[in-house]
């Protein structure tokens, strides 16, 4: 597996700031799928021999966290919350526009691979409900209107 030369050089940088190569393994998991898409059986292989670790070790950390995926997903994955702040405030209905709107089902990816979308438990933004992260990026107070903005928003810089 081939990695890009700033993938080299996070690694490397991760790896002098963790007592044992293993601990660097959720932060190296995520700029993997960052740079990959998902993280393919091949990705698993080379990461669980570059910290020492048995696939299968690999395998159960990425199947406790909701954020690292062993499944292509769109380049702009959207996840709605509907944990109990986001539900009461319209997190259900948040998620029913988006599937609406992009026309997919929950954990479905659009024709044109630029959307995923999935319904998660909780993105710690209970405070500002319902919320939704976008990769990286959080939206919060939304309202069907501004969700319809956020993901013209995305759908444009995916497409220039």
């Amino acid at each position: 597996m081939k990695f890009s030369d700033q993938f080299e050089q996070r690694f490397a940088e991760m790896l002098t700031h963790y007592p044992t190569k293993r601990s660097a393994l959720v932060p190296t998991l995520l700029y993997a799928q960052d740079e990959v898409g998902f993280l393919s059986d091949e990705v698993i292989a080379e990461l669980a021999e570059r910290v020492g670790l048995t696939e299968l070790e690999v395998r159960n950390v990425i199947s406790y966290y909701s954020m690292l995926t062993t499944k292509p997903r769109g380049k702009f994955n959207v996840q709605v919350c509907t944990n109990i702040a986001c539900l009461l405030r319209g997190g259900e209905e948040i998620l029913d526009h988006c599937k609406t709107k992009l026309g997919v089902p929950n954990k479905g990816i659009t024709s044109d691979g630029l959307f995923s979308l999935e319904e998660v438990e909780c993105i710690g933004a209970c405070s500002w409900a319902p919320a939704v992260q976008v990769n990286y990026a959080f939206h919060e107070n939304l309202t069907a209107e501004i969700m319809d903005k956020v993901l013209d928003e995305y759908r444009k810089q995916g497409t220039q």
